[in-house]
């Protein structure tokens, strides 16, 4: 904000504040995703024009859209308890057993 001080009578000044204009993008209007597209056939047969229809249809088939589905989160092994007392086992009997000279053969 630009602060001028500008004359506003015979003997009078006084402090204006100017207001920026908004700030806008070099184009005219926001992007608008359109909702038409070329006509394209769902699994019923028929053709669509608007991805609105032709989502709905497909979600009502029960059909996922690729790269919209909602994956379920991965347990990590880690976490169970059991998995990782064997793990620890497993280790703790495989460093006895290369201290103790063990190797295994190579083929």
């Amino acid at each position: 904000m630009a602060r001028l001080y500008v004359q506003t009578g015979p003997t009078s000044w006084a402090f204006v504040t100017q207001a920026e204009p908004p700030k806008r993008g070099e184009l005219p209007l926001p992007y608008v995703i359109s909702d038409i597209m070329e006509p394209t056939e769902q699994v019923d047969g028929k053709f669509y024009t608007s991805k609105r229809q032709f989502r709905a249809v497909g979600r009502s088939l029960g059909l996922i859209e690729v790269g919209n589905e909602k994956l379920k989160p991965k347990a990590r092994a880690s976490t169970d308890r059991q998995v990782k007392q064997a793990r620890k086992q497993s280790i703790k009997v495989a460093i006895e057993k290369y201290k103790a000279g063990h190797r295994p053969a190579r083929p």
